[in-house]
């Protein structure tokens, strides 16, 4: 669910710049800026990479048991809850260094008129997924600095977002149980 979620993200995105950019081809990648062998990947010049740079358990309360059916309950492991952190970074560098500022800056003005994706505004949505929610997550210059060291080393103008919303939920029958029933009114006195 994971990768449908940041597809999805990216694949509207890459309409939007397209279009606001009069493009004729995909201007958004989903990748690692570096490759394991600390190489950058061939794959992403001139393009604005959609990075997973964390994933984090969302603490929302949730019901421990889930039941369901009229007269047997079904018992299925509850949904969990995570965030997904988003890096979007302009790999553009020489004459297109501003290029790369218009589309990280459209891809922010973006985000801030479409913040949410559910199943009404966006029918592409996988159906396992209820919404996804952007906001934008602040970094100060020092966590800044840790986070481009661990994908790089090297800054690229980018804005990160925390997705949140993204729902793990197996519908796996763990058990079946009795369905609870309301006691009959008794007629002694």
């Amino acid at each position: 669910m994971i990768d449908s979620a940041i597809s999805h993200i990216a694949s509207e995105l890459n309409r939007h710049l397209k279009s606001n950019f009069d493009l004729n081809e995909d201007v958004v990648v989903v990748s690692n800026i570096v490759g394991q062998d600390g190489s950058v990947a061939a794959h992403i010049n001139n393009k604005i990479v959609v990075s997973l740079v964390n994933i984090e358990k969302d603490s929302v309360p949730f019901q421990q048991q889930n039941f369901t059916g009229a007269k047997r309950g079904i018992v299925t492991a509850p949904p969990l809850y995570f965030n997904l952190y988003l890096m979007f970074a302009s790999y553009f560098s020489g004459n297109n260094y501003q290029k790369g500022l218009k589309l990280i800056s459209s891809t922010i003005g973006y985000f801030h008129e479409q913040a949410v994706f559910d199943q009404k505004n966006s029918p592409g949505l996988d159906n396992k997924i209820n919404k996804l929610i952007l906001d934008v997550e602040n970094l100060d210059m020092q966590n800044l600095s840790s986070l481009w060291g661990i994908l790089s080393g090297k800054y690229l103008p980018s804005v990160l977002y925390r997705v949140r919303m993204v729902t793990y939920d197996s519908d796996a029958v763990k058990k079946q149980a009795p369905a609870l029933r309301q006691p009959e009114p008794s007629l002694s006195h």
